[in-house]
């Protein structure tokens, strides 16, 4: 370890499989998913729509940012939508980066006890594949994934 350097206490790494039970997109609490210009271009082209329609009935600015609407009795996220008996995101191949990072965020990443505690929410933590701590912060870097255009045909393929 390099002088200087601050070991994180998932050294060791994490485990984390997505269960697809959208738990990460519902409510009940209030929440933001911010979305960027070209999440935006990206989720409109994938919708079939301008990027002014998509941000008209979709999205609403707070501040400087922009955020996706949630559903207004759930709290859910506007495009988690149930096809098939089961909770699906109908952008999952173009959505936003933060919902790409789930669950290494820095709140959940901030000590064992909130890593925990996020998995009271999400029955994936804790189960399944293992991230080492390299692959949880490039993961966590990873802010303009459209860049990389292979990520978009892997993503439609699931």
């Amino acid at each position: 370890m390099n002088k200087g350097t601050v070991q994180k206490w998932y050294a060791a790494g994490l485990y984390f499989e997505c269960t697809g039970c959208g738990a990460c997109c519902s409510g009940p609490g209030e929440g933001y998913i911010w979305v960027t210009r070209p999440e935006i271009e990206l989720i409109a082209r994938h919708l079939k729509t301008t990027p002014g329609q998509l941000r008209q009935k979709y999205l609403r600015r707070v501040g400087l940012r922009t955020t996706i609407i949630e559903h207004e009795t759930t709290r859910d996220c506007i495009f988690l939508r149930t096809i098939g008996g089961r909770k699906q995101c109908v952008i999952y191949p173009v959505r936003p980066s933060q919902c790409r990072t789930w669950p290494f965020w820095s709140d959940n990443l901030s000590g064992p006890n909130a890593w925990n505690s996020a998995g009271l929410r999400c029955p994936g933590i804790n189960r399944g594949r293992h991230y080492s701590a390299r692959q949880i912060e490039r993961i966590k870097r990873n802010r303009q994934w459209w860049l990389n255009q292979n990520d978009i045909a892997e993503s439609s393929q699931k």
